[in-house]
């Protein structure tokens, strides 16, 4: 099953995978700004060829919004389905209700995530999704492989999905409550590790996705991301403590309250030891 890109898509794929910078401004405001254009080039490649994405990465690197960016970029709207312990075959599925037809009551299906993406033909989002039970996911390996079809076990009818129906899934691996992904599903996947964004790339996501305007601060807070980093590669400190998602955070509250108290409410408070709090902030009071 393969998609029609969108013209300036398939151009730039075509032009000796073009690594200029000219993706970063394909991207409407609020996307993601990959750390470098492969990454972007080989997850339009995939979903093209209608292979399935899952992309790995550190909370708050951007996964989410890395798939509505892709979302975005194939003109596709995108169902979601947020995996938990609690996921079962009604939350992916769809549901039994009775509702009336004139004064006739009768049951009706309303279609779940899965359902709505396969029958519309767009893209299905599946994140965390290692925080589902491992016999939850099963249920739709048929629509992860070749064949994309599925029985529907509340209506019987067999499902084969649209043309364009893609999936996006993201994990964050190690994280309390998650379990390993077994090979049978991650078999049907592309894998694409999603780094934390550094550096000049960052600078402008933070121009472009935020309130802070005031270049010396940005500046500050790009030094103050790339120690966190570090610190997090050092094991000095969890990963919660580098989320670009955070950051961000604190850059808006920046504009309103001091700097050193964003970054208390935006990041150090999050983190449960006290020696990665007194390290977040010791940080923070070296550049603010």
């Amino acid at each position: 099953m393969n998609y029609a890109l969108p013209e300036e898509i398939a151009t730039l794929l075509t032009e000796n995978r073009s690594r200029s910078n000219k993706f970063p401004n394909l991207i409407r405001q609020g996307g993601y700004l990959p750390p470098n254009n492969d990454l972007l080039i080989d997850a339009i490649t995939a979903l093209s060829m209608g292979k399935n994405i899952l992309l790995k990465g550190p909370t708050g690197a951007g996964k989410t919004k890395f798939a509505e960016t892709l979302s975005n970029l194939f003109h596709q709207p995108m169902f979601s389905v947020n995996c938990s312990v609690d996921l079962d075959a009604e939350s992916l599925l769809g549901f039994k209700t009775l509702s009336y037809q004139g004064e006739k009551q009768v049951i009706e299906f309303i279609p779940g995530p899965v359902v709505n993406a396969m029958t519309n033909g767009t893209f299905l989002y599946i994140d965390e999704v290692n925080m589902a039970k491992p016999e939850t996911l099963p249920l739709i390996n048929g629509v992860l492989d070749y064949r994309r079809t599925i029985t529907n076990p509340f209506t019987n009818d067999v499902i084969t999905a649209e043309e364009g129906f893609g999936v996006i899934a993201a994990i964050n691996e190690g994280y309390i409550g998650t379990v390993p992904l077994n090979e049978a599903l991650k078999n049907r996947f592309i894998v694409l590790e999603i780094p934390y964004i550094e550096g000049a790339q960052l600078k402008k996501l933070i121009q472009s996705n935020t309130k802070l305007k005031e270049e010396t601060n940005i500046d500050l807070f790009v030094k103050l991301s790339f120690d966190l980093i570090q610190a997090v590669t050092q094991g000095k400190l969890s990963e919660d403590a580098a989320s670009i998602r955070a950051l961000l955070d604190a850059c808006d509250m920046s504009v309103v309250i001091p700097p050193k108290r964003a970054i208390l409410r935006s990041i150090v408070d999050k983190l449960d030891e006290d020696r990665e709090k007194e390290f977040v902030k010791n940080l923070a009071e070296t550049y603010f």
